[in-house]
């Protein structure tokens, strides 16, 4: 397999540098298209999923541009708006931990350590699911099995924090850096759901 791409590369003429290259400024311009997809508040899994769904398209060499990134969006911004919508009443959840630990309420901060890490998890399942949406697919079905890979695959879930984790600390050295590094939050998912092995 990795002779044969070797091979399709050298018949167009293509360096494995300049592909490799080719695929960190997709990742960039993935990361401003889904920032911008993302302004709708309960748009982000839909501009999640269509990132990704951009980023597999480029590292197996298909043609997709901006029109077939749009596609994918409203594809899935009509299940994923609840998904959004959701993902916020759970932040707010956490964050009423989190202030309730700090008023010293008593075991607050368990409850706010918890919160955090679930809030984690259950960022780490969005964007699992996120990187293997398809047109059609069902959000549920797909945060169901995104869920028990996050669990299942520690590791592989450890990689996809290290992506908004890169976002985060661009948006603090630089801010306008997070909207670019958001690309790499995404192609970190779709790698990991890539070297996943399937039964």
């Amino acid at each position: 397999m990795a002779q044969a791409r070797v091979k399709a590369r050298s018949a167009r003429g293509e360096s494995v540098f300049g592909e490799r290259f080719a695929v960190f400024a997709e990742c960039l311009l993935t990361g401003v298209w889904t920032a911008v997809a993302c302004l709708g508040v309960v748009t982000y899994p839909a501009a999640l999923a269509a990132g990704a769904r951009h980023l597999r398209r480029r590292t197996s060499h298909t043609d997709g541009g901006l029109r077939e990134f749009a596609a994918d969006f409203r594809s899935a911004v009509r299940g994923g708006w609840a998904v959004g919508l959701a993902g916020w009443a759970a932040a707010a959840a956490v964050t009423l931990d989190v202030l309730a630990s700090r008023a010293g309420l008593p075991g607050g901060r368990f409850v706010g350590a918890v919160g955090v890490f679930a809030l984690i998890g259950l960022a780490v399942a969005l964007l699992r699911a996120a990187a293997v949406w398809t047109p059609g697919a069902r959000w549920r079905a797909l945060l169901a099995d995104a869920g028990r890979r996050t669990v299942r695959d520690p590791a592989g879930s450890f990689l996809i924090v290290c992506g908004p984790a890169v976002v985060a600390v661009s948006a603090w050295f630089l801010p306008p850096l997070a909207v670019p590094a958001l690309g790499a939050a995404v192609a970190a998912a779709v790698a990991v759901e890539v070297r996943r092995p399937h039964p």
